[in-house]
């Protein structure tokens, strides 16, 4: 800024004399509402892969936040040290797979154990370390602002730790047949377009027979199954290939290392069964008659009949029959039991349910402003690809397991019922506003 001269320094330029101090205004510290304390005896545990830090509040020791090692028997020191700070509830994170024993041990002493989101606790306040994490979960916990997250009985839980050892060994033999395929791909031995599955018992016959030592075309086409649809002929000229050793290496490991993943999977399906056939039934309702056969199966295929021993096993542990509403078999019936169980006692309506699931729009609004509807990304097993349609089907099946009742197709799109649903939606609405609905009488109506 420019000041016009005038004599010594000046006359318009200020001086120190006139210039006033910048005195800041005297703002008033606002009140900080401090939340009651719901769980006074409530402790929290940040997890970690070698050391746990544990706070409990600081009246119930002399020392409330210590540190235990994760071996088996500094967990019994930690939960008898939380034992005699005379703690009832814990809150820890779901961190990988650190908290499972420490969560069994507290459980089995008696403890509640709160296992929460690490999303809903990531913002702690000041400078993060470990002893603060404890410190701000033990806070949280004790007033009340932290949610557990569900978790199924430990029977269900050993159900679904072997259901989704299965899933892994499918998955990993999958792989297996992708590179047995590549093997017969550079090969140019085109046994995909000889047969429509080449894990069939015309394309493991086929590919025993490579294994062995069997070049001839015509030889391997003969034994095709009389039900293929292409002939002898067409099969052996698919056949003619380029055989290459190393291939064929790669080809007889593929194929063992497939059929070694199948057995595990098939041992697992054993396993899975005993644990299922422990639990206890649950009853449908005596009004209730409950149907005696499957939907039916393709003409072409035997899946219902495979199936049919498992769909009954599950129907006397669920009380319903899972498999009677379209695109629900009796695997993926079997995810859901082993997922959430046989009982929802924790989700107190469909629309709880489907929230967990991930399935409802995840609404941010700020400013009045939305910001994002898209659904929350989550890792639930039960909820099938296409959200629209696993939203329905999560509401149906959850009525099923919840009032333990079959599946009654005529109720989808019924105009009288979603008449009566609207009604009911609307009276309601009027009630908590002080007024009742009333109809219109006849003449009334234009």
């Amino acid at each position: 800024m420019l000041f016009p001269p005038s004599g010594r320094g000046g006359a318009g330029r200020p001086t120190m004399s006139t210039i006033q101090p910048f005195r800041a205004k005297r703002v008033k510290k606002s009140t900080v509402r401090v939340r009651p304390v719901e769980r006074p005896d409530a402790a929290g545990i940040d997890l970690g892969a070698t050391v746990h830090f544990v706070a409990v509040p600081p009246d119930r020791d002399e020392r409330p936040v210590r540190s235990f090692a994760t071996d088996t028997a500094a967990l019994h020191l930690l939960a008898d040290w939380l034992v005699a700070c005379r703690i009832k509830t814990v809150a820890m994170e779901a961190t990988g797979v650190y908290w499972i024993p420490l969560f069994q041990i507290l459980e089995a002493r008696g403890l509640e154990v709160v296992l929460a989101n690490a999303r809903h606790v990531k913002n702690v306040p000041a400078r993060k370390t470990d002893v603060q994490d404890c410190q701000w979960l033990q806070y949280l916990h004790s007033v009340g602002l932290l949610q557990a997250s569900f978790r199924p009985p430990a029977a269900v839980c050993a159900i679904r730790s072997l259901v989704r050892q299965r899933d892994n060994l499918v998955r990993t033999g999958c792989e297996h047949i992708l590179r047995l395929q590549k093997a017969l791909d550079e090969m140019n031995v085109l046994l995909h377009r000889a047969v429509s599955d080449i894990t069939g018992e015309t394309g493991q016959a086929i590919l025993d027979a490579i294994v062995a030592g069997e070049r001839d075309p015509a030889v391997l086409a003969r034994l095709r199954d009389r039900r293929c649809k292409k002939s002898e002929a067409e099969i052996a000229a698919a056949l003619r290939g380029d055989w290459q050793p190393e291939h064929l290496f790669v080809l007889r490991q593929s194929l063992e290392a497939w059929r070694y993943h199948r057995k595990l999977a098939a041992e697992c399906d054993a396993q899975i069964q005993l644990l299922i056939q422990e639990l206890t039934p649950v009853a449908p309702p005596a009004t209730v008659s409950m149907p005696s056969s499957p939907r039916p199966a393709s003409p072409t295929t035997s899946a219902g009949d495979a199936d049919e021993p498992l769909r009954r096993l599950l129907l006397a542990k669920l009380g319903t029959d899972l498999t009677a509403v379209d695109g629900v078999g009796a695997g993926t019936a079997l995810v859901w039991l082993s997922e959430v169980g046989p009982a929802l006692d924790k989700f107190p309506t469909a629309a709880h349910f489907a929230s967990w699931l991930g399935l409802c729009p995840d609404n941010r609004v700020s400013g009045g402003r939305k910001l994002a509807t898209a659904t929350r990304p989550v890792a639930n097993r039960p909820a099938p690809a296409v959200t629209a349609t696993a939203h329905k089907i999560a509401r149906i099946l959850y009525a099923m397991i919840k009032l333990r009742l079959p599946f009654d197709p005529a109720k989808l799109g019924n105009p009288s019922l979603l008449r009566s649903r609207h009604e009911r939606s609307l009276r309601r609405q009027a009630a908590s506003l002080g007024f009742a609905l009333q109809p219109l009488l006849p003449d009334a109506v234009s």
